[in-house]
């Protein structure tokens, strides 16, 4: 528990503890079943041979499988992933805020598997839509009449010189998207950071990235800690920010920008993280005019992402435009239909669109590209169309958040209109990130939600 900061009221997140844990329970009761849900109308248990394949046992994979098993008689579903462990990966910045333990984002793929789906327990090495298979990291070649590419992301700790994964924890650098055990680490940083004092500095990379609100909600979680701790007089927090916004929706962007204001949290634009010195704290940053240093006691690294190299070194990403450079597919921004490979989706981190790396994207992106794939096989057309809705809780304190929804054309959506203000720093808002998240993203993962 923080010490109360000057500007706590009985309300905060430390006040009437017992009271507000149970209106906690009973709130994110309510939210787990009420937050939003795509509804499709197609028809159930349609008998079929199919070959289906899934690239990937992460949150889309194992959401499109579940849904592919229970709306289709007789297919043939193989889903492929090495990795016996799944990940709640929303979970990171609790994790990293001291907020839960590691424990709370790991759980077996296994648990999330539905009767009758073939998981071959390899990566995937290979894709060759021209022939219509993929080849397995242990050499197996499995054909397919259709396949779902939900292979996720790589990080690209590389492309910053001297900075490598076993570096998080130590000599004040932290980041928190290479798995729990990394948010962990720099939830030990971050409190030695604090204790010491110093300068804190805050990145985010140049390239696409999933859960681009991450970068902001550490960077308050971090202010509003130190301020608890009556530490805030010691130490600067400041975000270097990789073009000239702070988030991709301006009316969002600018509310960043006056809490940050508000907060003395200084931004700095146009900078992106190169190279790191961990022995001298020194960072390299490339901007509009060249390059600059800047000495940090504290800074939160995030790689570049990218497409993985299965995907990359395929024939699937885009050849032109906005998203080739990095490797995401060429896919349709409604139906998620591979645009030269129509027996072909990508969903989740890896489809090229110009919103939609989150979990809570998966929960609308896959239902409507199974349903397209489900009206195939059937002979019928599917009207289903993905908006590019994107739902991101921006925690801002302990016990506040915003709760931004948007689409495509950066529309705020507002799934709970009178109870949920999306630019208002709400309770409700933390409740639906800290307590009602997980339950619906598992409800997901079973093709329930």
């Amino acid at each position: 528990m923080h010490p109360r900061s000057p500007h706590d009221s009985s309300t905060d997140y430390d006040a009437n503890i017992n009271r507000r844990r149970f209106l906690a329970l009973a709130t994110a009761g309510a939210l787990s079943t009420a937050l939003p849900t795509p509804t499709l109308a197609a028809p159930a248990g349609i008998k079929t041979s199919a070959r289906i394949v899934i690239a990937g046992a992460g949150a889309a994979g194992l959401s499109a499988a579940s849904r592919l098993a229970e709306r289709l008689d007789g297919a043939s579903i193989t889903i492929i992933d090495a990795r016996r462990q799944h990940f709640y990966q929303p979970g990171y910045t609790l994790v990293a805020a001291g907020v839960k333990p590691q424990q709370y984002v790991v759980s077996d793929t296994a648990a999330y598997l539905p009767p009758g789906v073939n998981w071959v327990q390899e990566s995937v090495a290979e894709i060759d839509p021209e022939a219509r298979k993929v080849v397995t990291s242990g050499g197996t070649t499995l054909a397919y009449d259709y396949l779902i590419v939900a292979t996720g992301l790589s990080l690209h700790y590389d492309e910053i010189e001297g900075m490598e994964p076993g570096l998080i924890g130590k000599d004040g650098i932290a980041s928190i998207y290479n798995g729990h055990e990394a948010a962990y680490a720099s939830s030990q940083a971050l409190h030695n950071f604090i204790e010491r004092g110093g300068r804190g500095i805050f990145t985010r990379p140049g390239t696409e990235m999933k859960c681009a609100g991450a970068p902001l909600k550490f960077t308050f979680i971090s202010e509003d800690i130190a301020t608890r701790q009556g530490r805030r007089d010691k130490l600067s927090i400041e975000y270097f920010s990789n073009n000239k916004s702070l988030f991709s929706v301006p009316i969002v962007s600018e509310k960043v920008r006056m809490l940050f204001r508000q907060r003395n949290i200084p931004v700095t634009y146009e900078r992106v993280l190169t190279a790191i010195d961990p022995g001298r704290r020194l960072a390299t940053f490339r901007t509009p005019d060249g390059t600059e240093e800047q000495s940090y006691d504290f800074i939160h690294v995030i790689p570049p992402m990218r497409a993985p190299a299965v995907v990359r070194n395929s024939p699937l990403p885009w050849q032109t435009g906005n998203w080739a450079s990095e490797g995401w597919m060429e896919v349709d921004r409604h139906t998620l239909r591979h645009i030269r490979y129509p027996d072909v989706f990508g969903v989740g981190d890896i489809a090229g669109v110009p919103k939609g790396k989150t979990a809570a994207s998966v929960k609308w992106q896959v239902p409507v590209a199974v349903d397209h794939l489900v009206a195939d096989i059937a002979g019928a057309r599917s009207d289903q169309r993905y908006d590019g809705y994107t739902s991101c809780p921006l925690i801002t304190r302990l016990g506040r958040a915003m709760l931004i929804e948007f689409d495509y054309e950066n529309n705020l959506v507002e799934s709970f209109p009178g109870m949920i203000a999306p630019l208002e720093e709400l309770w409700v808002s933390w409740v639906v990130k800290t307590m009602a998240l997980k339950p619906t993203y598992i409800s997901m993962l079973r093709g329930r939600a």
